[in-house]
């Protein structure tokens, strides 16, 4: 992974930094340079839209988006990740029941 800003992004998606929350979204810069990975609750909403349409998604949507916890900054994740003792690679939501 390592500490490049955009391995961020890595760690953002599934990582639990807010208690409940376990898919986060990042609308900032980097988007333009990693092909909109950064909008991924959209993504997971509406996974056959493409990359390239999903700030759309947001837009038309947005009533949906507004208020959920969102990361501003990929550098932060990586920060947060390492420092903070509530944020680490046990943080994640646990299924009782698996799928298929």
């Amino acid at each position: 992974m390592g500490l490049h800003p955009v391995a961020g992004h890595f760690i953002s998606e599934h990582y639990m930094f807010s208690k409940g929350f376990e898919t986060y979204s990042y609308y900032g810069i980097l988007n333009l340079v990693t092909l909109n990975v950064g909008y991924h609750m959209e993504h997971h909403d509406f996974p056959n839209v493409p990359g390239s349409r999903l700030p759309m998604v947001k837009q038309i949507a947005s009533e949906f988006y507004e208020g959920l916890p969102q990361h501003t900054s990929w550098v932060k994740v990586i920060y947060d990740f390492i420092t903070n003792p509530d944020v680490g690679p046990y943080c994640r939501i646990k299924r009782k029941n698996k799928g298929f």
